[in-house]
C-alpha cells in the first residue's frame, strides 16, 4: 500500500524552479532515506508533503488523502520534525508539549503523563520545568522529536532529525526510528549523515538539482557503482572533486 505518493511534481519560488517534475511512491513500513546537496529540494518535498506549500503543481497524496484540498486532515495523521524550529523560549519542554498535545485533541491529563515519560527517556525529566532559553541545539533537538512523535501519527517526516544530538541520543533515536517502522510507521527522512542513511533506511532516494536521479535499497544503488553512500552521493551529484578541494585548503592555511 503507498502511503505517499508524488507524480510530476514542479515547484518554482519566484523564478527560480526548484522541484522539476519528481515522480515518487513509498510504502507502508518503509524507511526512506531521502538525500541530496544544500538547494536540491528535500526540505520543499516534504514541506509539501505536509501541506505547508500548497503552490505547486502536480498531484500529491499522503495516506490516501490530497495535499492541496485535505491538508488539515493529513497534518493530524503525520509528525514532522524541521532540522531548525522556533520554539517558544520562555516555555518549558513541558508546557511546550502541552501546548502541542492540545493542538492535536489530546487528553489534558494524557498529554502530561505521555510528555513526562517521553522526556525521562531523553534523558530530560531534570529539566521538564525549566524555560528553554538555556537549552544546547541538542536538548532543543529531543524536544523537537517529542513533539512531532506525541500525537503518535501514522507516517513521520524528518528533516535532518539527528541534528545537535550527541552520538549516544544518535544511537537512540536509530532504533526508535526501526523500532516505530516494526509498529507499521513510514518515515521518510532527510539526512546528510551518510553513514547512518545507508545502516538504516530501507530505500535511499537521491535528489539532485529538483530531479530524483537514484532511488533503491543501498544493495541495489551500491550493485550500479560499488562504493559507499559517501562516494556514490558524490559521483551522482558531481560533487567527487571534495579530496582536490580539501587539499588546496590546507595547502592554502600553510601560504
Amino acid at each position: 500500500m503507498s502511503v505517499i505518493q508524488l507524480q510530476n511534481i514542479y515547484k518554482s519560488y519566484e523564478a527560480t524552479p526548484v522541484l522539476k517534475g519528481i515522480d515518487l511512491n513509498v510504502s507502508a513500513g518503509q524507511i526512506v532515506g531521502y538525500i541530496g546537496p544544500n538547494g536540491a529540494g528535500k526540505s520543499t518535498t516534504i514541506k509539501i508533503l505536509i501541506g505547508m506549500l500548497p503552490d505547486f503543481s502536480g498531484e500529491a497524496t499522503v495516506l490516501g488523502m490530497n495535499v492541496k484540498t485535505q491538508s488539515l486532515e493529513i497534518k493530524r495523521r503525520v509528525g514532522y520534525v524541521p532540522e531548525n524550529a522556533a520554539l517558544y523560549d520562555t516555555l518549558t519542554p513541558l508546557e511546550y508539549l502541552q501546548f502541542i498535545g492540545q493542538l492535536y485533541a489530546l487528553d489534558p491529563l494524557h498529554i502530561e503523563r505521555k510528555a513526562l515519560e517521553l522526556l525521562r527517556l531523553f534523558q530530560l525529566s531534570d529539566h521538564a520545568n525549566a524555560r528553554m532559553t538555556t537549552f544546547s541545539k541538542g536538548m532543543r533537538q529531543k524536544v523537537l522529536l517529542i513533539s512531532g512523535l506525541l500525537h503518535n501519527p501514522d507516517v513521520i517526516f524528518l528533516d535532518e532529525p539527528l541534528s545537535g544530538l550527541d552520538a549516544n541520543a544518535v544511537v537512540l533515536i536509530k532504533e526508535i526510528m526501526r523500532q516505530l517502522v516494526n509498529d507499521g510507521k513510514t518515515i521518510f527522512y532527510s539526512s546528510h549523515i551518510m553513514d547512518v542513511v545507508e545502516k538504516i533506511s530501507d530505500r535511499i532516494v537521491i535528489i539532485n538539482q529538483g530531479q530524483i536521479i537514484a532511488d533503491g535499497t543501498f544493495a541495489e544503488l551500491q550493485h550500479q557503482r560499488p562504493e559507499s553512500l559517501e562516494q556514490l552521493f558524490a559521483q551522482l551529484t558531481g560533487s567527487d572533486g571534495q579530496s582536490g578541494i580539501a587539499e588546496e585548503f590546507v595547502h592554502a592555511l600553510k601560504n
